[in-house]
């Protein structure tokens, strides 16, 4: 691995950290086998050192962005991942549903309607 991957994947996992939380990033690290380590790596390097790590957005609004692409895509699991992780990206409750309503004009109201319950589910959970 090039030395400008390993800064790369360093910076993934502090960011990863950050957004996710340790309690996150620890259980997936725990859970990582041979299998599916490169694919650990890869997201770690790619998704969390390059693009969450960019200074042209917030977290707050790259939580915001992403919570509507997996809503318009039906990636409820991430979608709900990335809820829970409002808690440290800034992301109030309001950003989300404003989030799904675009999501309803723009990707339809099925995909927005699923999502919608799944964000009411996950931030019960959060206040609790």
């Amino acid at each position: 691995m090039a030395e400008s991957d390993d800064a790369r994947i360093a910076q993934g996992e502090k960011t990863r950290r950050r957004v996710l939380g340790d309690a996150h990033v620890d259980r997936a690290a725990a859970n990582s086998t041979p299998f599916d380590k490169p694919f650990q790596e890869f997201i770690t390097q790619g998704a969390w050192g390059s693009v969450w790590s960019r200074d042209q957005f917030t977290f707050r609004e790259r939580s915001i962005v992403t919570i509507a692409l997996l809503a318009a895509l039906g990636h409820d699991e991430e979608l709900a991942m990335h809820i829970r992780a409002t808690a440290n990206t800034g992301a109030t409750a309001e950003d989300i549903r404003e989030a799904l309503m675009h999501v309803a004009v723009y990707a339809g109201v099925p995909a927005a309607n699923s999502a919608i319950k799944i964000a009411k589910a996950v931030l019960a959970e959060m206040d609790e």
